[in-house]
């Protein structure tokens, strides 16, 4: 009886259908790259710079720096939103001329609470007598960055300091920052300036030890320790600006490269990290000495 049910079971049962065949499956998609979420306490990085400057509640401006020739600078100036008068940062731009991503770290320094002033050095040399925004390529832009004389910049860097201190909100203290060539920079005018207050030098090379001599103002370098090219020249100015008495603080981060502070994405967070320390050491310093 039970055999009899089972077969009964067995032929009730409809015959399965053959599986259909299965599509190729499309090839995956690209992972798409990770984007910093951009930290309102940092500066941005280029990536993030034009979105940081849209969004800014800050009042910054273009304006046009005489100099003794007659010429004139054109200069991105950002205030700080505070009641009391403030010290002032001049910005010294990379070889990439005065950038999206050099306004974005003006107006940082702005929310800071500094009034940041960041000049368009080679302004004057671009196609028609323009600056960095008259070039049609960045390869063009780091050449004529290239061709600007130690003596021209220092001049320019003069005409941009004597406005700074003139500024109405300004409280009459002023120091530098410079990144890449313009960390070299400012590391030149403290030796050629001897009224600067204080100079931060991002990944710049360091002057000849005859140059050292005339620093008077203190000076902080913030380097990356994949960059040999610069943190060569840090022991010989560390060991003659002790002898000097004079003040050299050099802070280099682990595995962060050359430009750390714009590319943040970049050296699998090591660039981030290194931004992370330097940034409010660099605001602990300037504090300090434009108070």
């Amino acid at each position: 009886m039970w055999t009899i049910l089972v077969t009964a079971v067995l032929l009730a049962t409809p015959a399965q259908a053959p599986a259909a065949p299965v599509a190729p499956s499309a090839p995956a998609a690209p992972a798409a790259v990770p984007v910093l979420v951009r930290n309102s306490d940092l500066p941005p990085s280029e990536a993030q710079a034009k979105e940081a400057l849209e969004a800014s509640p800050r009042h910054g401006e273009y304006v046009d720096v005489k100099l003794p020739n007659g010429k004139s600078v054109r200069a991105w100036v950002v205030y700080p939103e505070r009641k009391d008068k403030a010290g002032v940062v001049i910005l010294i731009h990379e070889i990439y001329g005065l950038s999206p991503w050099l306004r974005g770290v003006a107006d940082q320094l702005a929310r800071d609470g500094f009034i940041a002033v960041a000049p368009d050095l080679i302004t004057g040399l671009g196609p028609g007598g323009g600056g960095t925004e008259s070039v049609a390529s960045r390869d063009e832009v780091v050449q004529l960055v290239r061709g600007l004389t130690p003596e021209e910049a220092t001049l320019r860097l003069n005409a941009v300091r004597d406005f700074a201190l003139k500024i109405p909100a300004a409280n009459g203290k002023t120091a530098t920052v410079g990144f890449c060539w313009g960390g070299a920079r400012s590391f030149a005018f403290a030796a050629s300036q001897p009224a600067l207050n204080a100079a931060v030098v991002y990944y710049g090379t360091s002057p000849e030890a005859a140059d050292l001599a005339k620093i008077k103002a203190p000076v902080l370098g913030l380097y990356g320790a994949d960059d040999a090219r610069v943190t060569a020249t840090i022991p010989p100015a560390e060991a003659e600006m002790k002898k000097l008495g004079k003040t050299f603080e050099p802070h280099l981060y682990e595995k962060a490269g050359h430009g750390f502070l714009r590319a943040q994405d970049d050296r699998d967070g090591a660039n981030l990290k290194a931004t992370q320390q330097a940034w409010p050491r660099m605001l602990a310093f300037l504090r300090e000495h434009l108070k």
